[in-house]
Formats: structure tokens, C-alpha cells, sequence
């Protein structure tokens, strides 16, 4: 019998610290599933210079990762800003490998546009004013973060995203995206976030119609890091699209 290992990418101003209420929710309820929550370039151990930070060295970094741990068939998923990212790494594993790709409140463009063309609020104007500085953007003020990643959590919950954000490189919400050799035949899951004040639900959704090809939507009353607001929820999800399969032995 074999079964799928999880690779989780993190989005902006995250790394793979956001992941560990989910990860420790995943031990619990499914131990035999490999996981693996990467850190992008610039992020904790990950090599890697913000300044002058591309989607393709993020591309690259994710899969560095993959192999080295030795992880053959993978569901990739993708929070938030990973939306650039995980396409282009299912694209290079392939079909053969990638059982499936689970975008979780993901921002991903038109087909050759960019994140900038996308956000709204609050957060286009954050994400515009840090690319036209072209400088690596500090860590968002806490009251933003707060409105933007923690609205319904715990105070817990909230000092762990607060107390994780990460310094954040700005080019790649300028750069256009590629997603030409994505294949269509790896299944596509979006977990839609309904009390999203980052991605409010219809950004989402125009992001699910950017994509194309998703399958199934499933919608949770959560904010924005669904990963520490809802583990339970979000590792069960997941999970499922872990199924164990069953190797005939002749």
C-alpha cells in the first residue's frame, strides 16, 4: 500500500511555521502520512536573497526540497501567495508524480498577469507601495496582520502567526505568470476561506476561474491562516486527499 506524502507551501510574510498547527493535527490523525511544510528562499533555513527573490527560484526551492527528502508521489499545497509557486512545481514534477494540487485561499492571476493586478483594499495598496519600493518589505504592522491573517482566532492562536511573520520579497507580485505547461490532469482542490478579509471570498473565486480545472470547492468559516485558525478542519481535509492505495502483488 502506498500513500501520497503532503508537501505544504507557505504564502507572504509566512514561512513554515504556519503550518504547525496543522502538521501536529495531521500526526494525530493520520500518522502514517509523510508531511512536509517547506521553507521558501529567505526563509528559515532556506538560502535565499529577498531582493532580488523570483517565482522560479521559489519553483526551484520547493522542489530542491522535495527530492532531498526523498518524497516520490506528492499532493502539493499552496497557501495564499504560493498560488505563484505551486503551479510551476506540479508543472516540473509532473502528472506521474503530483497526485493532486490543493490551492488553500490562494491568490493566482490571469494567465500572464500578476498578484498586483488581483488584491484589493487594504492589501493592494500594502502590496503596490512594497513593489514600487522594489526593497524587501518588513514584516506587515501587527495591527494589519491582525485584520489581515487573525480575525476569529484565539489569542493563541493570534500570538503564533504575530509572532512568526517573516520579512518578504516584493518582485514576484510584479512578475506575470506562466502556467502554460501546467498539467490538466492532476485533480484540483480549493479550500475557499469565507471570513477572508486578505482574499474575501469573491477574489477567491476569481481566482478558482483564473486557474481553471478545479474540481471541488470546499468552503470553511475561517479567516485567512485557516492553517492555525482551523488545524483540525484543514488537516482532515487534507488527509482525505492522502488516500492509500492498493498495490496488486502478482
Amino acid at each position: 500500500m502506498t500513500r501520497p506524502a503532503l508537501v505544504l507551501v507557505h504564502g507572504a510574510q509566512h514561512d513554515s511555521r504556519c503550518w504547525e498547527p496543522t502538521v501536529a493535527e495531521l500526526e494525530r490523525q493520520a500518522p502514517d502520512l509523510r508531511v512536509l511544510a517547506v521553507d521558501l528562499p529567505g526563509r528559515g533555513g532556506t538560502p535565499g536573497d529577498l531582493s532580488s527573490l523570483t517565482i522560479d527560484d521559489c519553483v526551484t526551492s520547493v522542489l530542491e526540497q522535495v527530492e532531498k527528502a526523498g518524497l516520490q508521489e506528492v499532493v502539493v499545497v499552496g497557501h495564499s501567495l504560493a498560488g505563484l509557486t505551486v503551479p510551476g512545481v506540479v508543472t516540473r514534477l509532473g502528472a506521474a508524480r503530483v497526485r493532486r494540487l490543493v490551492l488553500v485561499a490562494a491568490c493566482v492571476p490571469p494567465q500572464g498577469g500578476s498578484v498586483l493586478d488581483t488584491l484589493a483594499g487594504p492589501m493592494r495598496t500594502y502590496a503596490r507601495r512594497a513593489a514600487a519600493r522594489g526593497l524587501p518589505a518588513p514584516p506587515m504592522p501587527r495591527a494589519l496582520a491582525t485584520w489581515a491573517f487573525c480575525n476569529g482566532m484565539t489569542a493563541a492562536q493570534r500570538r503564533h502567526v504575530l509572532g512568526s511573520l517573516c520579512a518578504e520579497a516584493t518582485r514576484p507580485t510584479a512578475e506575470p505568470v506562466d502556467r502554460t505547461g501546467l498539467p490538466q490532469d492532476v485533480p484540483r482542490t480549493w479550500v475557499l476561506t469565507r471570513r477572508d478579509r486578505s482574499l474575501r471570498p469573491r477574489r477567491q473565486r476569481q481566482s478558482i476561474e483564473a486557474l481553471g480545472g478545479v474540481e471541488e470547492v470546499l468552503e470553511l468559516d475561517a479567516c485567512h491562516d485557516v492553517m492555525v485558525s482551523h488545524p483540525a478542519e484543514l488537516a482532515g481535509l487534507l488527509a482525505a486527499r492522502c488516500p492509500v492505495d492498493v498495490v496488486d502483488v502478482p
